[in-house]
């Protein structure tokens, strides 16, 4: 589902953000990638998106090459990577409905869909009795369900989550990696890059830590040292 071969990633002022990484993810798993800041874990979920390009080395995504993907192919590529960052994104004068709309009327669907597919996915984050709500009447942890929501109109085969609890009090951080193991059930595969140490430690899925663009262990279920 996903694979680095071998990739390494110098930035301009010669820094390492990945040394000749191979990494594999099935199709089905949750993979938590973690790590200080710094040491090269959201690099590799900006190469996922393509927002990062390889200096060396191959990126697969879905059996898709796109270590040299064209411009023209990056929106292709993103509605079948629901992407999830700490900063919500919404936008502040559309309602919750209208949010998670936005992100498929950009992409030109029709409006029978748009009514057929948004209520699932509301009822999937479960947002079905705030859907006229406005962002700023939301609590964060909802703010971020929407931001979810959005991420899963195009129905993603992966949902990348960078740092999506890094803003969320412990509860709503709680209610927030609960959602995305459930949608995780569904059949999406799930990456979580995160440097939560609790949060990874309850989780008992795979973890793979990173340190100055090296993979420094990979455990199938498990706690993880910083």
């Amino acid at each position: 589902m996903i694979e680095f071969k071998k990739v390494t990633k110098i930035y301009s002022d010669q820094t390492y953000a990945a040394r000749d990484l191979s990494l594999l993810i099935r199709p089905g798993e949750f993979v938590s990638i973690v790590g200080q800041s710094g040491t090269g874990k959201t690099t590799l979920a900006k190469m996922v998106i393509a927002e990062e390009h390889p200096t060396r080395g191959q990126v697969v995504v879905g059996g898709w090459d796109i270590t040299n993907i064209k411009p023209a192919d990056v929106p292709v590529l993103r509605r079948q990577v629901g992407v999830v960052f700490q900063d919500f994104k919404l936008l502040p004068k559309k309602t919750v409905y209208e949010n998670i709309k936005f992100a498929l009327e950009v992409c030109g669907v029709e409006q029978r869909k748009i009514d057929a597919i948004v209520p699932q996915v509301l009822k999937v984050v479960g947002l079905e009795e705030k859907r006229d709500k406005f962002p700023h009447q939301l609590s964060g942890g909802q703010q971020q369900r929407v931001a979810i929501g959005r991420a899963l109109v195009h129905r993603p085969k992966v949902l990348l989550a960078d740092e999506p609890t890094g803003s969320l009090d412990t509860i709503n951080a709680t209610e927030i990696i609960e959602l995305l193991l459930k949608i995780n059930t569904l059949g999406t595969t799930v990456m979580l890059v995160t440097h939560n140490k609790e949060i990874v430690d309850r989780l008992r899925r795979r973890v793979v830590a990173i340190d100055d663009g090296v993979i420094i262990s990979d455990q199938q279920s498990g706690k993880y040292n910083l």
